[in-house]
């Protein structure tokens, strides 16, 4: 189930309010129509008895010859009226529900036109009676098209269809010299037919309801859009331009959060790299010394250890340095032909009697620092170079980024160990000889450069075997 849910805050909320919404007018629609249903059948069954009250009177007034004629005149239907000696025991009568709600609402209805007390006999049934023939509904149909228009038209056309489409009442009414008068009332299935004008306002309710939700929850979920956008170029740019501080009050505090966080960043590593800066400096003049003063040495030997020494002092200064500075770089990020700097590079080296190949080919640039690329990709080189004695370089081009690929001929490193030698300083062996590895903050360079980039630098063991670094970048655009 949960992985059918959408994976953003903005889907999730547009669902349950989409849910919310669609079972609102549902519940909503079924109680209007079920109060509608019976409002109607209250005001259809209320004009059918007074029609028939008024005509039970007219009746009572006429001498037997009168009204038989007056009857077939007004059985017209929707109601048709006969005339009986006694009351009709018919099927429908002994299977109707006589306790119905419907019927109980008619029948004092009736009760209340009339006036009186006469006995009256009301039956419910889904079928018509036998009066009811198609003969008798087409004569009708006829005889009322022809003095009938609009809504009048429309219900006399709906009873055209045989059987006709509705709810059956058949009233008994005693007259006041004994005989009966029998009524067959249609309640027409018109009055009970799905109100389109009524779906389509809860439609456009529904739309317009949902069309505002989406605008205020894409308005709520922007600032975390931008935020996630400051968070991700912090990662880049360290001295980004800060947040606007605008909007609503939690927004706000949320901008001022990440402006303050930032701001303690920047002065952190700005911090740790004038002390870098100053401990180098500083450590230059006594390692200066220190030379002048194993030159003086008489013993060869000791005076190339010393010599040694300090020429990998010198080294892991310097290296440490450009490593706490490769968050606060200002080298201005542009547009780098990343084959043209891997062929020079190919050069430098293939002049210094190193083997570096190149495979595939791209003509998309990448944006970023040229010289801390060159920088980034360089110490990879030298790694696969030293470990591996020839570097493979393959150029590989994804959706929305580039990949370098630099695999070496050496034995791999364990799964393990893949991660843990980017941290800085970290050796798989314990001498830090400069024959056998460096200081061990090269990678650490390196990866440092390509988060920089807004890429991705990690190591993997190749199929083809030997170590393989794994360099992503985002393309221009």
């Amino acid at each position: 189930m949960v992985r059918w849910l959408p994976q953003s805050l903005f889907g999730r909320l547009v669902l349950i309010l989409l849910g919310g919404l669609i079972v609102a007018q549902l519940l909503s629609a079924a109680i209007n129509f079920a109060e509608r249903d019976r409002l109607i059948f209250r005001a259809s069954g209320m004009q059918s008895a007074q029609r028939i009250a008024d005509i039970v009177k007219l009746l009572d007034s006429l001498s037997p010859e009168e009204r038989q004629r007056i009857a077939g005149i007004l059985s017209v239907p929707p109601l048709l009226v006969r005339l009986a000696s006694a009351p009709a025991d018919t099927a429908e009568e002994a299977t109707a529900e006589a306790g119905s709600a419907h019927v109980a609402m008619f029948s004092a209805v009736l009760r209340a036109a009339l006036g009186d007390d006469r006995p009256l006999r009301i039956a419910q049934s889904a079928t018509p009676s036998p009066a009811w023939t198609p003969e008798f509904a087409r004569d009708r149909h006829a005889a009322m098209m022809e003095g009938m228009g609009g809504m009048g038209g429309r219900m006399a056309a709906g009873m055209h269809r045989y059987p006709p489409e509705g709810m059956f009442f058949q009233t008994q009414v005693r007259l006041v010299d004994g005989s009966w008068v029998l009524f067959d009332t249609l309640v027409p299935q018109e009055a009970a037919s799905l109100p389109w004008r009524v779906l389509l306002t809860l439609m456009v309710l529904l739309a317009a309801v949902l069309l505002l939700s989406l605008v205020a929850v894409r308005w709520v979920i922007r600032p975390l859009h931008v935020l996630a956008a400051a968070a991700d170029e912090l990662g880049r740019d360290i001295n980004r331009p800060p947040l606007p501080e605008q909007g609503p009050l939690e927004v706000r505090r949320a901008a001022h959060a990440f402006n303050s966080m930032q701001t303690r960043l920047a002065r952190y590593i700005q911090d740790r790299s004038r002390i870098l800066a100053a401990m180098s400096h500083d450590l230059k003049t006594p390692i200066t010394r220190l030379r002048l003063r194993a030159d003086l040495l008489e013993d060869e030997d000791l005076r190339q250890r010393f010599e040694k020494d300090l020429l990998e002092m010198e080294a892991m200064v310097s290296q440490t340095l450009d490593f706490m500075r490769g968050l606060d770089s200002r080298e201005p990020m542009q547009p780098i032909d990343i084959m043209a700097l891997l062929e020079s590079l190919q050069a430098d080296y293939q002049e210094m009697g190193r083997g570096v190949s190149i495979e595939g080919r791209t003509s998309q640039p990448v944006n970023g620092a040229p010289l801390l690329l060159k920088r980034c990709i360089a110490n990879l080189l030298d790694n696969a170079i030293l470990y591996g004695k020839f570097a493979h370089i393959r150029v590989e081009e994804g959706v929305a980024e580039l990949i370098v690929l630099i695999r070496d001929e050496g034995p791999g490193l364990p799964e393990a160990e893949l991660e843990n030698v980017f941290d800085p300083f970290y050796r798989l062996e314990s001498s830090r000889s400069r024959e056998t590895g460096g200081t061990g903050l090269g990678l650490s360079i390196a990866r440092n450069i390509a988060l920089a980039h807004g890429g991705e630098l990690r190591l993997r063991n190749s199929p083809q075997g030997g170590l393989e670094a794994v360099l992503r970048l985002p393309r221009v655009g």
